[in-house]
């Protein structure tokens, strides 16, 4: 017997923009200013497609971004600065398809060789993307805080990226390029296991760009300290929430109130937020000081030397601290204590009188056992 069950439609599993990295960035530079910041400042840039750029500090896959990349004259020393959309659609996609830019807006650089999206563009097609931060999420439990991550100084980062063209089925031809991760460096782990390829230098970047061997020696975790990071809101993981307000520092405080700064070393003075008044985070490997740690080591040494010496003199603490209340409090009622003539000092002894008088009374006096039978 056979049975037909129905056709199940297709689940699209269009995968989380907060769970990628790098899926979020702030860039506001001006076109001028993007060569520049890639270290193409030798060269003649030619400009395309820019008036498509709109400078926010929220961008997501989707958006157009100038990048710079090589003429596509092969004798040519020249750059061009190309606005494109963020997220690859690979040439050989369907040209009916509706392009879905969330689907490679990443890749990978241990695997960039292998798939085929990634390998042909390795060759002619290697790029630069030039922003002021980008944007993190740290996953606790089903809550996501983002991080604002930065240079210290302010200077753009560039990121080592692949780009590619494709046709749609009206002849249009659309440009998409991919930002190229590894993974993460020491001291961003406890953010992300991954991080965007950061080219710091003329030489990074002009070994990503020009060499036809030696690209892949640049394609590594990023491990210098001059990196920064703050939380920020989470609104702004609408790709609509747009301004100043998505790079504003706000405070976080972990479990028991305690603030989530102090797991996590701080900035120079250079750094501090004099509003918010206290010090944008760094990733540097420095301890973290405070006073009151310092008070406290102090006073459990004295404590600890403290308690050494009683052993050695063979008193215990519980003495030393009777005696210390006994003086004490003689010192304060000798103030308000009379001095004693030699006539109080007699009426002061009949206590112990007292004393031997009940003794010999109490042969006398009804005992429990009078109230009751003798057996």
């Amino acid at each position: 017997m056979n049975i037909f069950l129905p056709a199940l439609p297709k689940v699209i599993n269009h995968r989380n923009r907060e769970d990628e990295m790098c899926g979020r960035g702030r860039c506001t530079l001006r076109p001028d200013d993007i060569p520049t910041a890639c270290h193409r400042t030798t060269a003649p840039t030619r400009l395309l497609h820019v008036d498509r750029y709109r400078p926010s500090h929220n961008v997501s896959p989707g958006f157009h971004m100038p990048v710079v990349r090589r003429e596509d004259a092969s004798e040519s020393e020249g750059h061009v600065l190309h606005c494109m959309k963020w997220g690859l659609i690979p040439s050989f996609t369907k040209k009916t398809e509706k392009p879905d830019h969330y689907r490679m807006f990443n890749a990978r650089s241990e695997s960039i060789d292998e798939k085929a999206s990634f390998r042909r563009l390795l060759p002619k097609n290697r790029c630069l993307v030039a922003v002021e931060g980008f944007y993190e999420w740290k996953k606790d439990g089903s809550k996501k805080q983002p991080y604002y991550i930065h240079f210290k100084d302010g200077r753009p980062l560039v990121f080592a990226a692949l780009y590619d063209s494709w046709q749609n089925s009206e002849g249009e031809t659309l440009y998409t390029f991919t930002i190229v991760t590894t993974s993460s460096s020491s001291t961003l782990q406890w953010l992300h296991d991954r991080m965007p390829v950061i080219l710091s230098d003329k030489d990074s970047t002009d070994t990503w760009l020009n060499s036809a061997s030696s690209f892949k020696s640049v394609l590594k975790p990023y491990e210098e300290c001059d990196l920064a990071w703050y939380p920020v809101t989470p609104a702004m993981g609408k790709p609509s929430f747009d301004g100043p307000e998505c790079i504003k520092e706000i405070q976080v405080k972990a479990e028991g109130n305690i603030p989530i700064s102090k797991f996590f070393s701080r900035k120079g003075g250079e750094g501090e937020d004099t509003k918010s008044g206290h010090k944008i985070l760094s990733l540097c490997h420095e301890p973290v000081k405070t006073e009151q740690t310092t008070k406290d080591l102090s006073e459990g040494a004295k404590t600890e030397e403290g308690e050494s010496d009683l052993k050695s003199s063979g008193s215990s603490p519980q003495n030393v601290t009777k005696f210390t209340v006994k003086r004490e409090y003689d010192a304060i009622s000798s103030d308000s204590k009379p001095s004693l003539g030699i006539n109080d000092q007699v009426i002061a002894n009949p206590p112990t009188k007292k004393k031997e008088k009940a003794k010999n009374a109490d042969d006398k006096q009804p005992t429990l056992f009078s109230f009751f039978g003798k057996r």
